[in-house]
């Protein structure tokens, strides 16, 4: 699956990164990096952008850039 299908409170692990060049390298540098744990924490009223939590800090994607980022669902985000 794709980050951008992630439900609201659910949690994640980072698989793969479908992108080239600079977009990839500003993805990375945020955190988005294979093996990382990810969580989707709020969308805007309007359902995009999307904030997500990685490594403790807030990233906020367009779905066009969460779709580029694939993920395996981890289970819930309670607990």
């Amino acid at each position: 699956m794709t980050l951008d299908e992630l439900p609201r409170g659910q949690r994640a692990v980072v698989t793969a990164l479908d992108l080239r060049g600079g977009e990839r390298r500003r993805l990375m540098d945020l955190g988005l990096l294979p093996g990382a744990a990810i969580r989707a924490d709020m969308t805007s009223p309007l359902g995009d952008p999307t904030a997500y939590e990685v490594r403790g800090a807030l990233v906020v994607l367009r779905r066009g850039q969460a779709r580029t980022v694939h993920v395996e669902q981890a289970g819930t985000g309670e607990g």
